[in-house]
């Protein structure tokens, strides 16, 4: 059993990186991290980490915050904030797309489904 929960949010960035891009069902197959900052750290403004793309087209990216990686996904129309019942995942939507809020490396998987149900 885990005893230790990650929190630090440069670390969530990166176990999200690898669950982004290490799954080969469609459409996740599809999906890049680009324009990664190795050296970005956490700072209250947001700090861009990395891109996210799909086919070739940036969908979205991941700011690093003290308390949390957020990932924004652009252009996500009509879509109500799925209900994620999971610990430390916060999902809003506002008039720029869709933000999750991942303050824990366990919420991690819900935030690579609901990247799954937006992308085509």
């Amino acid at each position: 059993m885990v005893k230790e929960t990650i929190t630090d949010p440069k670390r969530i960035a990166e176990l999200l990186a690898s669950e982004l891009t290490g799954l080969a069902t469609e459409p996740l197959s599809a999906v890049e991290v680009v324009d990664a900052d190795q050296d970005a750290t956490p700072s209250p403004q947001g700090t861009v980490a990395y891109a996210i793309a799909a086919h070739g087209k940036e969908v979205g990216r991941v700011l690093l915050y003290p308390e949390a990686a957020a990932v924004v996904l652009d252009a996500v129309d009509d879509m109500e904030p799925p209900a994620d019942s999971r610990e430390g995942l916060e999902v809003e939507t506002s008039d720029d797309g869709l933000r999750l809020l991942v303050s824990t490396g366990a919420a991690v998987k819900g935030a690579v489904d609901i990247v799954r149900s937006t992308l085509p």
